[in-house]
């Protein structure tokens, strides 16, 4: 069994690099699957911009301050030291406090430097402050936790500090600040924060509707259920659950919740999951075709979404009254359908998250789609999936996969910053 899911997982994986070098092979004039990507065109920071436009320490930046942390606290192990040759570290108080940083800082600051270099041939970053173990910032400081840096160039050019500023923004620092005429400010999220592990998923008291009538619990779900989805059209039908991208029984998690009125509804999910939004101007049209996928946390007030009406025949476009976050301990759930939509509490929802295209992720996995059937049809019941265990905790192999290379083909804008739940190395 072993050696069949090794193989199974080799030939999906060829499968993928097939169709990447067949869309590759498209690129250029005319139609074609692909098309050439053209270098990014970046745009300096103006002074006091700050990306994302949310206050530092929130959810969608970098999250809650968590403490003060100094040589003697059991925290001071979070740190490590940065001898990056290629970034200066100026240690005006000659004692290396510079140079420590959480893990995840360090991993941005790194691929900063390389960013730098390349930028200005002859230039290194420079970072003149790091950890903070004497009290020279505000209250609360990020700086405290070995969590933010200050930095300029090298040279000190202050007509580069904007371009600087965007830079790091691409590194993958969760918040940066063109603070000071004199510094850019970059901080990133806690190693063990709710805000660096949000992923993508619905809680465990989330119900789904069956086909073979009632609902279950999504955390109950197991191959062979089909459950209420709808089409591109907005047409409801029953598809099958093939597999969790993500299942963690019993973990702590934010959820942003979308309240309805008229229908009643009420939806919790996690900050980069995909939620389907309702045209504003058709007030009749109804389902994912009429509306586009949004980041639940780029859901709003007035914004409508699609709802299961009375009866359960149709969807209705919804208008949202309320979006709050809670905090949940009932685990975290990212089902899997073949239709790639689910109605979760009687809302249409994407099962995709991470990207903020439906249409792609769902493309993306229909090798995985496709392997899985013809492996059903081809295995004889009770050998277990060549895929891998559809209730096995954590992410799903396939995920991890398309995550990696979404990583590598596509701009960090692209990519939800709450997505995925990987380490930062």
């Amino acid at each position: 069994m072993d050696e069949m899911l090794l193989l199974t997982r080799i030939l999906l994986v060829g499968f993928i690099c097939a169709l990447l070098v067949s869309s590759g092979l498209t690129c250029g004039p005319g139609r074609g699957i692909g098309k050439r990507r053209h270098p990014k065109k970046l745009t300096p920071l103006a002074y006091k911009q700050f990306i994302p436009n949310v206050a530092e320490k929130t959810l969608g930046a970098s999250g809650r301050y968590e403490g003060k942390i100094t040589r003697n606290s059991e925290r001071f192990k979070e740190l490590t030291p940065n001898y990056n040759p290629d970034i200066i570290f100026k240690d005006e108080e000659n004692t290396g406090a510079d140079r420590l940083m959480t893990q995840r800082c360090k991993d941005k600051l790194n691929a900063l430097a390389i960013s730098v270099m390349n930028q200005w041939p002859g230039v290194k970053l420079r970072v003149t402050e790091g950890w903070d173990e004497d009290g020279h910032h505000s209250e609360e400081s990020l700086h405290y936790e070995g969590r933010a840096v200050d930095i300029t160039t090298s040279d000190r050019d202050r007509s580069k500090y904007g371009m600087l500023a965007r830079l790091a923004v691409e590194a993958g620092f969760d918040w940066v600040y063109y603070e000071s005429k004199a510094h850019i400010h970059c901080s990133v999220k806690a190693e063990n924060s709710v805000a660096a592990k949000s992923g993508g998923c619905f809680p465990g008291s989330a119900t789904v509707h069956l086909e073979k009538g009632g609902t279950k619990l999504v955390k109950d779900l197991r191959p062979g259920d089909r459950v209420l989805v709808a089409d591109t059209e907005g047409r409801l039908l029953y598809s099958d659950f093939l597999t969790f991208l993500d299942r963690e029984d019993g973990s702590h998690k934010l959820f942003y919740v979308i309240e309805t009125r008229q229908p009643r509804a009420r939806l919790l999910l996690t900050a980069a999951h995909l939620l389907f939004v309702a045209p504003q101007q058709n007030q009749s049209e109804a389902g994912s075709a009429g509306g586009r996928a949004l980041f639940a946390s780029r859901v709003r007030p007035g914004q409508r979404v699609f709802v299961l009406g009375e009866g359960g025949r149709r969807l209705l476009p919804a208008a949202v009254h309320r979006v709050s976050l809670r905090e949940e301990a009932s685990g975290a759930y990212a089902p899997l359908t073949a239709q790639g939509t689910i109605l979760i509490d009687r809302v249409l929802a994407s099962c995709y998250a991470v990207i903020e295209e439906h249409s792609w992720a769902h493309w993306a996995f229909a090798p995985f789609r496709l392997l899985q059937a013809l492996l059903a049809a081809l295995c004889p019941a009770g050998m277990g999936s060549p895929m891998g265990d559809p209730t096995a905790p954590g992410i799903h192999w396939y995920s991890r996969l398309l995550y990696r290379i979404g990583s590598w083909v596509l701009d960090s804008d692209s990519l939800h910053p709450l997505g995925m739940m990987v380490s930062s190395s």
